[in-house]
């Protein structure tokens, strides 16, 4: 068998890609990691806009898997802006000594998967190629910018920059007349730096965002020293919270719609008061249903009003048209009193659209906004835009863009039928960007590498989930998505902000806890493999408060089984036996009506197939019995 350069390419030198790397030596691994940058940092390099930082506390957004680590590093402030927190990312690297094995300036073009050989060939932007068994690709959910195509803008003669792509001597703004076109979150940080500097900022407007403030303040050491004594309690907590991160107070039980206005408004100010993005965890049913939802947007908007002075102003930052928490919340430090100075003026482009930019502005359909810059605060082309820019190629020549065309589809989030060997950080289906970032990066890193551990002990060599459990797993995530109000915003979750793009919903909203117990729950105990099953099991039950059994929701989850149960009983064989197999599972477990248990509504979901991935033994082991390398042999597809 040919053997690779390395046992692994890793693509991307952020979070993902540093403890990818470094999880890989520790298990004896060889790998390489391409990085499109000058150095480490993924996102956090790139992004340099002014006033850029984390929506995650600083205690909570760093790595849990070294305890020297978390103890020696000193976080300035609650919130840690950029330039922080890709100093924390240096400190790792040169720790871990990591960047030697880190080819910097080098943007990957296209992988190929090679069937006879079993290995994946990459090559470069610049030619170089280079060969491994495994390739992970560790590029982040947000790292492809989304360039708006607006009429004119190549025509522009000033300065225009993209907040995702800030040049790293940074930009001085003084005396300067500045567009921002957006309000996400991007923008919602730098208004108010841009605005301290520029003769005049005006900010295009098309959908405003709920924002809650961050109440940010610097970290003395007393409160760092009180967390790292028993630092182990924080990260379990973060593990246990459905975004990955602690909620004061503990997980929401009461319903909004259960309580008085008085106890709602008593609930929200205290929220108010604390800061940041735990607000939306007040009550257990602003997630589910739209009239519950309500109660806390009405909250954020009356917020609005009494911090922005102008009536009108006010009106137009009130966001109407989607539930609070449906798009990306906002976390800021200023934001709202930015409109309360003179030089800083909001226009509304769903009133006055935008027609084009010209030479020396911005024109809406009856002004022309003179500027000397623009700046582009329109976010990414999120989950699968830096995946789809890479020319990557599975068995047959088979394109993950095309495959991916209507909308990606993958088993866990972790890996793509028909794409063996090749792992996805916090890919789509996974908790990822609906989660603490550094919780679920750490829990992909250390499945893969328990993977590949596992695959190499049993003298295996690929490994690729069947199509019949990817599809099913896709099925759970968008089910679980559909009796959400996240299911009622134009969002980036959806690639709404992208012309042309599929909507579907990519992360996976059932929560970490649920997620984390899934690939263990998938996999084989004996080899530690999240990947590799051993035994049939369940999909997570959708569980609802017991009170929302008779409302809307309960409505929406009898439609689902509903669709559910017809899908199972209509869909054709296509794997032979263990296809049939699989839809008397899906055909039994999707037959039962959803029933009490306790205090929650559980809807039985499609049970996964047991045997959840192939995997392939190298010719000489492959001619022996395979069960004695506790491998599962399913299809060894074409290269057979």
């Amino acid at each position: 068998m040919t053997q690779p350069d390395f046992d692994a390419i890793v693509v991307g030198a952020g979070f993902a890609g540093l403890y990818m790397l470094h999880k890989l030596r520790e298990e004896g691994f060889s790998a390489r990691v391409y990085e499109a940058g000058s150095d480490v940092g993924g996102t956090w390099y790139w992004n340099r806009y002014p006033g850029a930082r984390c929506d995650i506390e600083s205690m909570e957004y760093s790595y849990s898997f070294d305890e020297d680590l978390q103890q020696e590093w000193e976080w300035s402030e609650r919130y840690a802006t950029q330039p922080e927190i890709l100093r924390y990312l240096e400190h790792v690297a040169e720790r871990f000594d990591l960047r030697r094995d880190i080819r910097f300036d080098t943007r990957v073009a296209s992988a190929r998967w090679h069937e006879e050989a079993r290995l994946w060939r990459i090559e470069t932007e610049r030619g170089e190629t280079a060969t491994a068994r495994h390739l992970i690709m560790g590029t982040g959910c947000l790292s492809s910018v989304n360039r708006p195509d607006i009429p004119g803008l190549d025509d522009f003669a000033g300065e225009t920059w993209i907040t995702g792509l800030w040049p790293h001597e940074g930009v001085d703004f003084t005396g300067r007349k500045v567009a921002v076109i957006g309000t996400g979150s991007s923008a919602v940080q730098s208004i108010p730096v841009i605005a301290r500097e520029a003769e005049r900022v005006t900010v295009f407007q098309r959908t405003p965002n709920f924002v809650v403030p961050a109440h940010n303040h610097p970290l003395d050491k007393d409160r760092q020293d009180a967390i790292k004594a028993d630092y182990a309690a924080l990260r379990e907590a973060a593990r246990k919270g459905a975004a990955g991160i602690r909620l004061p107070g503990g997980r929401a039980e009461k319903l909004a719609l259960n309580s008085t206005e008085e106890e709602r408004r008593a609930e929200y100010e205290k929220r108010w008061a604390y800061g940041g993005l735990t607000f939306m965890a007040a009550y257990a049913d602003l997630g589910l249903i739209r009239e519950s939802n309500e109660t806390a947007a009405d909250f954020i908007r009356g917020k609005i009003r009494e911090r922005v002075e102008d009536p009108e102003t006010a009106g137009k930052l009130c966001p109407t048209d989607h539930p609070a928490g449906a798009k990306r919340m906002c976390v800021d430090i200023g934001y709202y009193e930015t409109y309360n100075e003179d030089h800083v003026e909001l226009v509304d482009i769903r009133e006055t659209p935008i027609a084009r930019v010209t030479a020396t502005g911005v024109e809406t359909g009856d002004r022309l906004y003179e500027v000397d810059s623009i700046v582009l605060a329109t976010g990414f082309d999120a989950m699968t835009g830096t995946l789809s820019r890479i020319d990557i190629r599975g068995r047959g020549g088979a394109k993950l863009k095309d495959k991916w065309e209507a909308g990606p589809t993958t088993y866990l989030g972790l890996m793509s039928a028909g794409f063996p060997n090749l792992f996805l950080v916090t890919g789509p289906g996974s908790p990822s960007v609906l989660s603490n970032m550094i919780v679920s990066i750490e829990q992909h890193v250390e499945y893969i590498a328990d993977t590949l551990v596992a695959l190499r002990s049993r003298g295996a060599d690929t490994i690729e989930p069947l199509e019949a459990a990817e599809q099913s797993w896709v099925e759970h995530v968008n089910e679980v998505a559909a009796p959400t109000v996240m299911m009622q915003a134009n969002s980036w979750y959806l690639g709404a902000n992208i012309p042309g793009k599929p909507r579907i919903f990519m992360p996976y909203i059932g929560g970490v806890p649920t997620y984390r117990k899934m690939p263990r729950a998938a996999g084989d105990g004996a080899c530690g493999s999240g990947l590799l099953p051993s035994q049939e099991h369940d999909l997570p039950p959708l569980q609802y408060p017991d009170q929302l059994i008779a409302g809307d929701v309960h409505q929406r989850i009898t439609a689902i089984d509903d669709r559910r149960r017809h899908r199972s009983l209509a869909r054709e064989p296509e794997r032979g036996d263990e296809q049939r197999e699989f839809e008397d599972i899906a055909a039994i477990a999707s037959a039962d009506p959803p029933h009490h248990r306790g205090d929650l509504l559980e809807h039985r979901p499609v049970a996964l197939h047991h045997r959840a991935v192939h995997v392939e033994i190298g010719d000489a082991e492959a001619e022996g019995d395979p069960e004695q390398h506790g491998a599962v042999i399913a299809d060894r597809g074409p290269s057979q």
